[in-house]
């Protein structure tokens, strides 16, 4: 959205009934130009219409009035769409259909010269194409030139030339392509709308000793939640009392149930399967990670993919391009080799009709919002269509390893101790280390933790923290190091043969050493080992079979970081690595791949991730942060869900190439067919409407891609 629009000043409306982007654009015009508002965007892709300003229902009713739109308050429950066949623009074509039936039999039966059948048919292409008209002889009163003005000009020139039947066709035929366009981005828009209804809109709260059902706008922060098995959650929360298993697909889009108990995070719109669980509502219902999901998604069908920039530059030429050539048809043949003007007056409607762009207008759009909603729907969250392209153009992904290809959990594996008694130097080293936000830090201070040392006792003075490298303070006077080895080669210029055997043995085990030390000498070395995720290795296998660069970044030694590189299969290990350094190297990457991403936890890795061309995060639904600052978010900690994105990307970039090729193939082959003059109305619109079905039909078929 512009930073015209900020949410403070701005009222969201859905919208039902846009059949077109141009239509939704003529909305947004119209609804501007209303009294008390200021400024205005529509959404096509989700069907909204942001409004800064005053004004009512009624009135956005008005300026949609040329489409028949509906306008509701986008907190107001979804009303049932009504049938695709009962929708009341489709009534219209029927009544229209039938008039054209009726004059071809009475054309066969009194001759079609006679008044009857031509009133028919004159009736039939007003009833059918009045609102086609209007918006068509507006467009051309202002030499706005699209799909509406072109079929103006040819239905109203076919009567003019006595071609009533054809006119009638046209008309109706064009209607018909209208209403698949609309049912397509409806059917496209309803996985988004799915998502909608997940989270049920009452919830069982209890205030003091009462227990009653309260509709989630009404919820507060820190009322009490009760879920009865079998229920869906309608708010986010932490677990008080009780123990279930939850499906949460809907949200990470995991099929496992996941066990939940006291002090777990919980979702709205995930389903509680066995037990009584009573949850703490730490979110108002708009803040909620389900409707932070739809929000992000709804906005993503806003931004515009590349190919759809190109559509649009590209139709903006194209149009009034046609138009040209139809007049050029229609006229220099019969002044230039005297051809008869009837006959070429026919070939340039034809002309007009069959360079309608229709199909080339949705070839992108459809497939976008249908694949972000499929997404969605499998717990993957991608930010637009322009990241939905990219992601289908990558050449490279680089992992950072901590938490990504590792569950970021790393335990003390073995404890080597130079000097003094073990537990001592254990309590010293945690003591040290839970001053430092490091994971190697846990890993330690849970070591001593399981032994029962009393690390908290001990007094710590001047703590100091060595970028990339450890830590340093000051425990009973004596100045202490904990860190990497690399730190005390520094310290001590070089470290003992018989320590340096033994910390490349840990490391070659793909363990990463920890040195506690003083200025002079060692007193213990500490091998924490990261264990690796279940699925790194097979997602690893299947992006480099995608044909993928797989590269691993990590600020772990080289031999530690070459050994867990081998168990996950990546083609390139990086180790040693600052976090400045993870940047430059995207950025190195960058400039030999051009597309690359980048896959971390969203938080840490913020600046490589941005640095990406697709920044990729795991573990969405726990974080804030990974939900804003991410291209694409991967819903729960399952890498498998990369290989999906992917592909999906993938045949989505796929489909829109095969959309443009075809819409703008068949256009060209239909126009071919003027130079033996072969090219008639009922071909023309065929081609016209055949290509619209065909790239709808295709763009749908991005629906079926599953994990």
């Amino acid at each position: 959205m512009s930073e015209l629009l900020t949410e403070e000043e701005m009222k969201t409306y859905r919208v039902q009934g846009f059949s077109c982007a141009g239509c939704a654009k003529t909305f947004e015009n119209n609804v501007r130009k209303l009294k008390g508002v200021e400024d205005a965007e529509v959404n096509f892709g989700a069907s909204k219409v942001y409004v800064k300003g005053q004004t009512t229902i009624e009135e956005l009713e008005k300026a949609g009035a040329f489409e028949n739109l509906k306008v509701r308050d986008d907190k107001e429950q979804k009303v049932d769409h009504e049938p695709f066949w009962k929708q009341k623009e489709n009534i219209k074509v029927y009544i229209s259909a039938i008039l054209l039936l009726v004059s071809w039999f009475l054309g066969k039966q009194l001759g079609e010269e006679h008044f009857l059948p031509t009133f028919g048919y004159a009736v039939s292409i007003l009833i059918g194409g009045y609102t086609l008209f209007i918006r068509g002889l507006r467009n051309l009163s202002r030499l706005q030139f699209d799909m509406n003005t072109l079929m103006t000009i040819a239905i109203i020139g076919a009567a003019i030339i006595g071609e009533w039947m054809e006119g009638a066709t046209v008309v109706i035929l064009f209607a018909i392509s209208e209403a698949l366009e609309r049912y397509s981005m409806d059917k496209a828009r309803q996985s988004i709308e799915s998502l909608m209804d997940i989270a049920p809109k009452e919830a069982l709260i209890r205030r003091g000793n009462q227990e009653i059902s309260i509709h989630v706008d009404n919820i507060q922060v820190g009322d009490m939640m009760i879920v009865k098995p079998g229920q869906k959650l309608a708010m986010d929360g932490t677990v008080l009392k009780g123990t279930s298993t939850l499906n949460q697909a809907a949200i990470t889009g995991e099929s496992v149930p996941v066990t939940k108990t006291i002090n777990d995070e919980v979702f709205a719109g995930t389903l509680n399967e066995d037990g009584l669980l009573e949850v703490s509502v730490t979110k108002r219902v708009e803040d909620t990670t389900l409707s932070k999901i739809i929000h992000l998604v709804e906005e993503a069908q806003a931004e515009r993919a590349p190919s759809q920039a190109f559509v649009d530059k590209f139709a903006k030429y194209y149009t009034p391009a046609i138009v040209l050539l139809a007049m050029f048809i229609a006229v220099i043949p019969p002044l230039v080799v005297d051809g008869d003007w009837g006959t070429w007056i026919y070939q340039g409607l034809a002309v007009l009709v069959v360079g309608c762009p229709c199909a080339l207008v949705v070839s992108t759009p459809v497939a976008v919002v249908t694949a972000i909603g499929n997404a969605a729907k499998n717990g993957v969250l991608i930010k637009g269509g322009v990241y939905l392209e990219e992601t289908g153009n990558l050449k490279a992904i680089a992992f950072d390893k901590t938490g990504t290809l590792t569950k970021g959990i790393p335990a003390v594996t073995d404890v080597v101790t130079y000097s003094g008694n073990e537990d001592e130097l254990m309590t010293i080293t945690a003591a040290t280390e839970k001053g430092s936000q490091h994971p190697l830090a846990s890993a330690i201070i849970r070591k001593a933790e399981e032994k029962g040392l009393h690390y908290n006792d001990v007094p710590i003075e001047e703590f100091q923290s060595i970028t990339g490298k450890g830590v340093k303070a000051k425990v009973n006077n004596e100045i202490y190091y904990v860190g990497s080895p690399s730190l005390f080669e520094a310290l001590h210029n070089q470290i003992e043969s018989n320590l340096k055997e033994k910390i490349t043995h840990f490391q070659t085990a793909g363990k990463t050493v920890m040195v506690l030390g003083t200025e002079t000498k060692v007193l213990s070395l500490i091998a924490v080992a990261d264990e690796i995720r279940e699925s790194s290795k097979a997602v690893i296998s299947n992006l480099n079979h995608l044909g993928m660069e797989t590269v691993m970044l990590t600020g772990d030694n080289q031999r530690t970081a070459h050994a867990i590189g081998q168990q996950v299969g990546v083609a390139n290990v990086e180790a040693d690595l600052l976090p400045e350094d993870k940047l430059t190297f995207i950025k190195e990457l960058r400039g030999k791949h051009q597309n690359v991403a980048m896959v971390g936890d969203g938080v840490n890795d913020a600046p490589a991730l941005a640095a990406s061309t697709v920044g990729v995060a795991m573990g969405g639904a726990g974080t804030d942060t990974a939900l804003e600052t991410a291209d694409i978010a991967l819903m729960s900690d399952d890498l498998n869900k990369l290989p999906y994105t992917v592909q999906l990307s993938r045949k989505a970039l796929s489909i829109i190439k095969q959309n443009i090729t075809f819409s703008l193939g068949i256009k060209a082959v239909a126009l071919l067919l003027v130079v033996p003059g072969w090219l008639t109305l009922w071909i023309a619109i065929f081609a016209d409407m055949g290509a619209t079905l065909l790239v709808t039909l295709n763009s749908l078929r991005l629906l079926r891609i599953k994990k």
